[in-house]
């Protein structure tokens, strides 16, 4: 029997309560809107379990064109927990990292939109500066400059 083997990894999904706010963020760091929509019916309740669902998404896409995340915002149901402010050391999601050019200038952009350091920048080896942030309404954003480009 052949094995199935993994092709990619389409996009990770993150709920937020003002989808326009969060749309405004991610092109802060980079992403482009691919697309916008509702996504409702059936079919859609019985993916989830969520039965009758209406959701708003909104599908960013990263400059290489590979990586996506699904902005959803629930009309229907509505939220029923918030992990948003949960400790970097929580079980479940935790962030999404990015690699940036110039991590000053991203972390001073992004404060412009609210966003706070989780802690500071800090330098990893001589391969890489990091930090941790909290953007838009609290969603925890790795941030990763590259020292040594191969």
């Amino acid at each position: 029997m052949k094995k199935n083997k993994l092709l990619r990894m389409d996009n990770i999904s993150i709920v937020v309560e003002s989808l326009d706010n969060a749309i405004s963020f991610f092109e802060e760091i980079g992403l482009s809107l691919e697309g916008r929509a509702t996504i409702e019916g059936e079919w859609s309740g019985r993916v989830t379990g969520l039965a009758s669902q209406r959701v708003e998404i909104a599908m960013m896409v990263t400059p290489d064109g590979h990586s996506r995340i699904e902005l959803s915002r629930f009309l229907q149901p509505s939220i029923q927990s918030d992990h948003r402010n949960a400790p970097v050391n929580a079980c479940g999601y935790l962030r999404v990292m990015f690699t940036v050019e110039d991590i000053d200038e991203m972390v001073s952009r992004l404060e412009k939109h609210g966003a706070k350091l989780v802690g500071e920048v800090v330098q990893y080896e001589n391969a890489y500066r990091l930090c941790y942030i909290r953007g838009v309404e609290g969603i925890l954003i790795g941030l990763a400059e590259q020292l040594v480009h191969t």
